[in-house]
């Protein structure tokens, strides 16, 4: 139903007679019914792990059109669209009434419906078209190719990692030398020729009326900054804003926000500093620390009654991030009874550690415990390495939320295509992704010479005498063809090393390629060097691709279905993890350098990533990591634990460590000649 003025009237006269469809005083506690109840102005709101921020938020708006709101005069900012929905799904089964024309939804997507109305003020035609993140990276490369049109003396960066910088500017507002200085460093002395392809970039965009994302929050900030009369009108319209996730916003959405407040600054901010974990993506802390200096009447709640975890679980986490200094302190409390302290495991060696997870797994199972309901959390993907490997060995279902599994990564894939090609020359895909990978080497160009290579019986020789020239290649072509062969020529000698192998293909440029090509080149590169120690473990080359191929039987496939949706249980980078839970997590990996890790910036993020870690097990903690790892030299060092293990207070967890086989368990033997041939197939007997 729509709420007219006789609704209205009505809603207004049940509030003033205390007669409310919903009864507060029973479905709220005390923290969270001071945030409903409270009459308004700005607001901040504190909300710990798994205090039901949700809930609190849901029923503040249902108690704002109880007392007469007016639902259009309502904005509620969330960080996915699904959060929104379900939010005002939830107002309306509370109230049994139409809560759709409340405006709510990502910053996004309420972006992109005011200017559908307002940005023909900005120049562009209502009918505007939005670029996606591969869209943008195309019109990027185009305008990259028209300002550098000529193979470049330098190395510049790729499309991809040109659409980050930008995106990066933008939503952070640093400069951009800054930036570049902070996050690609190697190319901070191109700093003109970036900020002409970004010119180019956005004469490109208004020419063809298309918005990349970014351009959904500049051009709303734009029209509340340079068209006051549009200020004016949402200002007046807008009479209570809410913001969920308060703490991972940007520079950009945070002034939004704040310019979009009406003379009753009805301004309600939900988040938890103490779960602000995406610095990396352009989130600015300091938008919540910084929140009651410029909202100095702002009233100040705290939401720190836990109904997730068990006590030790939390106490563990609460003496965990009260080593942060810059932070709002609090102290999640417990409504859940009894438990387990958390255990604290220390393995003799990554495999161990893996192979202690996967038994693990097996006991839980065992007991009752779903796979759904388990989860293993890691600092990077990097870590879920030798883990995968296990749980396959074990045939134990598991889903990787952090994105494809390890080894179907592109850029794990390109540096074993080098490898593959080397144990077998006649692997046309091998050789291909290899060439690609060439400056100057193209489809067709690779596809000339890959049918020269097969001219002769032994394509690796072939390939070290062929000329470029001869085969008709540019000169810049012929060159990457002779770099080319050299590589596997050197590749070839160090067959008995695969690590080495791995590591002499990222010296050969591809280290290079990858800070060039992908946004997150240093967790990329992290990856390869994990894959290089991998790969030190095996003696042969045909050992170690007998292993990948293997292991490649049962990947690639990306995580599209919600938690517990299908028999699998989770592997996750913390990042991803945020917002979910699970009865049992592991968090591994836990040693100095891979949690945090080494080129940590910011060590009080790195603690609140731990933090968020811990929050997300409601029954069982395992806090696991190797004693020795080996380095490329095949040397054995001693790790470190994690500094947020080692400053914990002994009393909060219990510490377990592992002999070397002790999780192992050996596969039950069969009876010899229990298998027999399928029918299909030829009695050889018979011959």
């Amino acid at each position: 139903m729509g709420e007219g003025p006789s609704s209205k009237r009505i809603a207004l006269h049940a509030a003033t007679l205390g007669g409310r469809r919903v009864d507060y005083a029973s479905a709220l506690n005390e923290e969270q019914r001071q945030v409903v109840m409270h009459p308004g102005g700005p607001m901040l709101v504190l909300a710990g792990a798994g205090s039901g921020k949700t809930r609190t938020v849901v029923y503040r708006v249902a108690r704002l059109l109880e007392d007469g709101v007016d639902a259009s005069s309502i904005l509620l900012l969330t960080f996915t669209n699904r959060a929104a929905r379900d939010m005002l799904q939830r107002v309306e089964t509370l109230l049994g009434r139409d809560a759709s024309r409340i405006m709510g939804g990502t910053f996004h997507s309420v972006g992109n419906r005011l200017l559908r109305r307002f940005g023909t003020r900005l120049g562009y035609a209502d009918s505007y078209g939005i670029l996606d993140r591969e869209d943008a990276r195309d019109l990027m490369a185009a305008a990259l190719a028209e300002e550098v049109p000529h193979a470049p003396e330098r190395r510049l960066p790729g499309a991809a990692a040109l659409v980050e910088v930008y995106s990066y500017v933008v939503n952070t507002g640093r400069p951009l030398p800054q930036v570049l200085a902070a996050r690609f460093p190697q190319f901070a002395g191109e700093t003109q020729v970036i900020e002409n392809v970004f010119r180019r970039y956005l004469e490109r965009k208004r020419r063809a009326n298309v918005m990349d994302y970014d351009d959904l929050l500049l051009n709303w900030l734009l029209l509340l900054r340079h068209q006051p009369e549009v200020r004016l009108l949402l200002a007046t319209r807008f009479q209570h804003i809410l913001v969920d996730e308060y703490q991972d916003t940007n520079r950009l959405q945070a002034d939004i926000v704040d310019s979009m407040l009406g003379g009753g600054r009805n301004l309600l901010v939900v988040g938890d500093d103490a779960q602000s974990i995406y610095a990396f993506r352009g989130a600015e802390y300091a938008n919540i620390l910084s929140f009651p200096e410029r909202y100095p009447d702002c009233t100040t709640f705290r939401l720190e009654t836990n109904y997730r975890s068990l006590p030790p679980i939390l106490d563990l986490a609460n003496a965990s991030i009260a080593c942060n200094e810059k932070q709002f302190r609090k102290t999640l409390r417990p409504v859940r009874e009894g438990g387990e302290l958390p255990a604290l495991v220390a393995a003799p060696t990554p495999e161990t550690q893996a192979a202690f997870v996967a038994q693990q797994v097996l006991e839980l199972l065992d007991q009752g415990v779903p796979l759904p309901e388990i989860a293993v959390l890691y600092r990077n993907h990097s870590h879920s390495l030798e883990l995968e490997v296990e749980l396959t060995r074990r045939n134990i279902p598991y889903e990787v939320r952090s994105g494809l599994r390890f080894f179907e990564q592109r850029h794990v894939k390109d540096v074993l295509a080098h490898l593959r090609f080397v144990a077998n020359p006649r692997d046309e895909v091998a050789f291909t992704r290899m060439a690609r990978l060439r400056p100057r080497l193209g489809q067709r160009l690779v596809a000339r010479i890959w049918s020269a290579l097969l001219q002769g019986s032994e394509p690796l020789r072939a390939l070290h005498r062929l000329d470029g020239r001869a085969l008709g290649l540019p000169p810049a072509a012929a060159r990457s063809l002779q770099q080319l062969a050299e590589l596997v020529q050197r590749l070839e000698a160090l067959v008995a090393r695969p690590g080495e192998m791995v590591r002499e293909v990222l010296a050969s440029g591809y280290r290079d390629w990858v800070r060039s090509q992908f946004d997150n080149a240093p967790s990329r590169l992290d990856d390869l060097e994990q894959l290089a120690l991998f790969a030190d473990g095996y003696d042969t080359l045909a050992a170690f691709l007998d292993e990948v191929t293997l292991m490649n039987e049962l990947s690639g496939e990306d995580v599209t279905a919600e938690p517990g949706e299908r028999e699998a249980m989770t592997l996750s980078t913390v990042h991803q993890a945020k917002g979910l839970e699970w009865r049992v997590v592991f968090v591994v990996w836990l040693a100095e350098g891979r949690f945090p890790t080494a080129r940590a910036e910011d060590l009080e993020e790195e603690r609140r990533l731990f933090y968020v870690a811990c929050t997300r097990a409601k029954d069982e903690l395992y806090l696991c990591y190797p004693l020795i790892c080996r380095d490329r030299y095949r040397l054995d060092i001693i790790t470190e634990p994690s500094r947020f293990v080692s400053e914990l207070p002994e009393s909060t967890y219990q510490r377990w460590l592992l002999e070397e086989g002790a999780a192992e368990e050996e596969p039950a033997a069969l009876a010899p000649g229990s298998y027999r041939l399928p029918g299909f197939l030829p009695d050889p007997d018979s011959n």
